[in-house]
């Protein structure tokens, strides 16, 4: 058995009227039978009903959904008058928000980039930079001018929208570069912590970003081959270095006019010196094959397994 009620208006009051009930069959359904009326109730006459119920029927008591006074706090509204103001997007945030602190990428920043005088600490920047390329791939102006206004990283973070500008994103990339190993040693121990990761195998490739500008002081940037079928830009090559299953351990940028199979025997090397000689397989496609890298690979004692050119 259990408490249902009915809603009266009267003289302008609204008026709740209570009633104990129970379930019946009847043929194939199942309908509701009113044991008692109990009028008009208070939070404690409902609790003294509802014990009533369970000494008649034998059932333990169940926990229950809204409080006991959260029917007399219901407040009555117009639908039509009902309208979303200052909407923000909260669930791939809060989401990338869990997952930067679960790889304690919060902790390590925060010893790498330690507070001084800035008005925003560069941890935090670091964190809006890395959430928004999580959640939406965009210039640090789009992240700065639209991007960040539309989520919940106010509140999340406790960082107002007008100190989120462009200009504090490209100096707290210009702050990271330099923590580059720390950072990716850090995610390796902790992601192989996290998830068990073999590094018995690595899978490597080379692909190219490109830019929009002349690009002047940036001496990588070179015209080359582009994977993104723009031969009129200047770009650079990005290497990059995956577990099985598709953890990252490493990359490197290389000047834009290099080609990947020039690469090999440099990035082979550093990941080596950076976590050790181990019996892996090194996994590459064909645009890595070439005889010198192979009699190199063989001669060195180095398992790979390439791709072949078509004949």
């Amino acid at each position: 058995m259990y408490l249902r009620h009915t809603t009266r208006r009267k003289d302008g009051k609204v008026h709740r009227y209570w009633r104990l009930v129970r379930s019946v069959r009847v043929g194939r359904k199942v309908v509701q039978q009113t044991v008692a009326h109990l009028g008009e109730l208070d939070a404690a006459g409902r609790a003294r009903a509802q014990a009533l119920a369970r000494a008649i029927t034998g059932d333990r008591e169940q926990p229950d959904l809204f409080t006991v006074d959260a029917a007399d706090e219901a407040i009555p509204v117009r639908l039509k008058q009902i309208r979303l103001e200052r909407g923000r997007t909260f669930g791939d945030v809060w989401l990338g928000w869990t997952l930067w602190r679960a790889l304690r990428l919060d902790e390590l920043l925060e010893r790498l980039l330690p507070e001084g005088r800035e008005a925003v600490p560069w941890a935090t920047m670091a964190a809006v930079l890395v959430l928004a390329r999580l959640s939406e791939p965009s210039s640090e102006l789009h992240i700065a001018e639209t991007w960040y206004r539309g989520t919940a990283l106010e509140d999340l973070l406790a960082l107002p929208a007008p100190v989120v500008n462009d200009d504090r994103l490209y100096r707290a990339l210009d702050r990271l570069l330099p923590h580059k190993l720390a950072l990716e040693q850090h995610l390796v121990a902790r992601l192989g912590a996290l998830f068990a990761l073999d590094y018995d195998l690595l899978l490597y490739d080379v692909t190219s970003v490109y830019f929009e500008g002349l690009a002047e002081a940036n001496p990588l940037a070179q015209r080359g081959h582009s994977r993104d079928h723009r031969p009129d830009c200047k770009q650079v090559c990005l290497a990059l270095v995956v577990t099985r299953e598709g953890m990252p351990l490493g990359y490197e940028v290389f000047a834009g006019n290099r080609t990947g199979v020039t690469t090999v025997e440099e990035i082979v090397e550093a990941v080596e010196a950076r976590y050790g000689v181990a019996q892996r397989i090194w996994v590459m496609d064909r645009g890595m094959t070439s005889e010198d890298n192979l009699q190199w690979l063989r001669e060195t004692g180095r398992r790979y397994l390439v791709g072949t050119p078509k004949e």
